[in-house]
């Protein structure tokens, strides 16, 4: 091995390591693939009962009741329930919608109009300078918001990120949208299915790819604790210069 072989494997492994550090962040952060079945099966169990015997009360029971089961699963593994919870609470607006109003498609509409809004917070974040991409990431990165004027590069990955999932959002809503005024219920729902996973797939194995590439992250929790311990060996420091033991130090003598 040459001394020019050295920096491009060193950089390879670098690079690698910022790979699987950002697909563990990701997983963690949209659930992996028990949070897309999660996501997926409660309208699919709905819209599967629909179109059967078009009962909108037996339908809307079972997806609610497969939405609770997979909250008591995640509790009894002692997992964490926010994907699991946050499938309940969609369900439930969407039961009650649909409850209220007797019409079956009205299941789906709660759920179209948070796509809808959720598209919209992350064009209009990416526009105001704080991509929203940013602020769900940037704590499971240990960054928090340090990459908003300390890192600009991770900021435009963060940008473009969001800009992915902004577009991919409104796509699916160009879809949805017209279907909910002229489909069926079942021609609904069986696109609304469809549409669960693959758009999201494309959105996160494009964040994937700006993230690779962009800087790594700042660790600003091992900074503070760098600092912590800074500070407490400068104290040592000058206790030691004016003869003095620490405080832990005077203990094991005394």
């Amino acid at each position: 091995m040459t001394s020019l072989d050295k920096p491009t494997e060193h950089t390879e492994d670098t690079d690698q390591d910022a790979r699987a550090v950002t697909e563990a962040a990701l997983f963690e952060a949209f659930g992996g693939v028990r949070g897309m079945v999660e996501t997926v099966l409660p309208g699919l169990l709905f819209v599967t009962i629909y179109t059967i015997n078009k009962d909108l009360h037996l339908s809307a029971i079972a997806a609610l009741g497969v939405s609770l089961l997979l909250v008591v699963v995640r509790l009894a593994m002692k997992d964490t329930v926010k994907h699991a919870f946050s499938g309940v609470f969609g369900v439930a607006f969407g039961v009650v919608f649909a409850m209220m109003t007797g019409n079956a498609k009205d299941f789906y509409l709660p759920g179209m109009l948070y796509t809808l809004g959720l598209a919209l917070a992350y064009i209009i974040t990416t526009l105001c300078g704080v991509p929203l991409i940013g602020l769900m990431l940037g704590p499971v990165f240990k960054e928090n918001l340090s990459w908003r004027t300390r890192n600009p590069g991770r900021k435009k990955a963060y940008a473009k990120a969001s800009w992915a999932w902004g577009l991919i959002l409104l796509t699916k809503c160009a879809i949805l949208f017209p279907l909910y005024w002229w489909a069926d219920t079942t021609q609904l729902g069986w696109v609304l299915v469809t549409l669960k996973i693959p758009p999201f797939l494309l959105a996160v194995w494009l964040t994937w790819v700006f993230l690779a590439k962009a800087p790594p992250p700042i660790d600003v929790f091992a900074e503070m604790e760098a600092e912590e311990r800074a500070e407490q060996e400068r104290k040592a420091a000058l206790a030691g210069e004016h003869g003095e033991l620490p405080t832990g130090a005077r203990h094991r003598r005394d």
